[in-house]
């Protein structure tokens, strides 16, 4: 496929964050549902798994825990749950990383438009081993060759060296780069000082879903990720 994207588009590459704004933010409900089925699955009362899961989530999305089974022994034990139900936790969090990873009809079709125009697409998430084990699994995997999570690199948002990672898989340099995201772990700061352009949207799921780390941000935003390839194109002018 001829490349376009130095015509139609002022960047060779974009970086896309995932939670927030390709698929959306866990929200309240979502949250309480969750922590229902870990609780049955455990056999244990709700308050305890949801402590144990806001107590958890650095250490779910760092890399400490490196396997489905380590963070499901691992939140066994936080919640003083019987061993015997290792195996119903790893189930139950595959299942719902799968129903997480779900996006809008809208967001493939950006997808296309960016990928026919010829720029190179990544992802670029703080995830637990369940996301980036089922990632591969959905219809979004397909839209990105490159696909950087923090459980797999050792460190969250806004570790620089999660930015370069994508750089480097990407073989784009930061300067020619977009990083589009809601926000959360201060990743819009982390790539701008990576030298990347930074792109806020609205948190997809609205302003309540769950984020982290999230610091003021004055620089470009739009309100979807469906904005971005007009937003790209517009720049050509500037």
């Amino acid at each position: 496929m001829e490349r376009t994207l130095a015509v139609e588009y002022e960047c060779e590459a974009v970086i896309f964050d995932l939670f927030g704004t390709l698929v959306p933010a866990p929200s309240d409900a979502e949250r309480s549902s969750a922590v229902r089925e870990f609780a049955a699955a455990m056999e244990v009362g709700a308050g305890i798994v949801a402590s144990a899961l806001g107590a958890s989530w650095r250490v779910r999305h760092d890399g400490r825990l490196s396997s489905v089974e380590k963070v499901a022994a691992y939140l066994v034990s936080r919640c003083g749950a019987a061993e015997s139900h290792v195996n119903d936790v790893e189930t139950t969090l595959r299942r719902l990383a799968l129903a997480r990873l779900r996006a809008d009809r809208s967001v493939f079709l950006v997808l296309d438009t960016l990928r026919r125009a010829g720029v190179r697409l990544a992802l670029l998430s703080d995830a637990s081993p369940e996301i980036a084990e089922c990632w591969g699994r959905t219809p979004l995997a397909s839209y990105f060759p490159t696909a950087v999570f923090s459980c797999e690199e050792g460190a969250i948002k806004p570790d620089p060296g999660l930015f370069a990672r994508a750089l480097e898989q990407l073989g784009v340099p930061a300067h020619r780069s977009f990083y589009c995201g809601d926000g959360g772990g201060d990743e819009l700061t982390g790539a701008r000082k990576a030298g990347i352009r930074a792109l806020r949207v609205e948190r997809r799921g609205g302003p309540a879903g769950l984020a982290f780390g999230e610091r003021p941000w004055h620089g470009e935003s739009v309100a979807s990720v469906e904005a971005v390839p007009a937003v790209l194109t517009a720049r050509r002018g500037r």
